[in-house]
């Protein structure tokens, strides 16, 4: 479960970016929406429950992952991509692909989550103008550029993301 906080000047926006990305896609490798809350203050979203945590606490946790399991981890989050990317019916730009936003279930299957800072592209559109987005650490260049992004910038962060702790 997520809880987002109505206080926070974006609060609002964020829920609705999240319900609406997440809402139109369905993925092995994308967390499932199951509901929602919103009403008056309060805003949840529901997630399928996850007994792995995040694939942060899996990489920096004690645990010393194998490379195959490691690899099996890295395929879904790059199919996962790929589908928001090339399959989805709306381009999604997801903007902030991070360990924290990486779920694991029981079988270690990578599920990607958090959509609160999603760019949803129209069918003509392949890239868009928009203020930075994302973690430090996990930007795209181009974000410092003013320059339009595109569907790119997620993948330059799933490679800064596979070399933390050599995913």
């Amino acid at each position: 479960m997520k809880k987002l906080n109505k206080a926070f000047q974006d609060g609002e926006k964020e829920f609705q970016t999240e319900v609406n990305a997440i809402a139109k896609t369905h993925h092995k490798n994308l967390v499932e929406l199951l509901g929602y809350c919103d009403d008056g203050d309060q805003r949840l979203l529901i997630y399928e429950y996850m007994s792995n945590g995040t694939l942060a606490g899996f990489l920096f946790g004690d645990m010393r992952p194998r490379w195959k399991l490691r690899s099996h981890i890295a395929v879904g989050i790059a199919k996962g991509l790929a589908y928001l990317q090339e399959e989805c019916s709306t381009q999604v730009i997801h903007c902030d692909i991070k360990p924290q936003n990486i779920l694991l279930e029981d079988c270690y299957n990578a599920k990607i989550s958090d959509f609160g800072l999603a760019k949803l592209l129209m069918m003509d559109q392949s890239r868009t103008s928009t203020g930075i987005r994302g973690t430090k650490g996990f930007v795209a260049p181009e974000w410092f550029r003013n320059t339009p992004v595109t569907v790119m910038v997620d993948v330059y962060s799933f490679g800064v993301l596979c070399w933390v702790r050599r995913l």
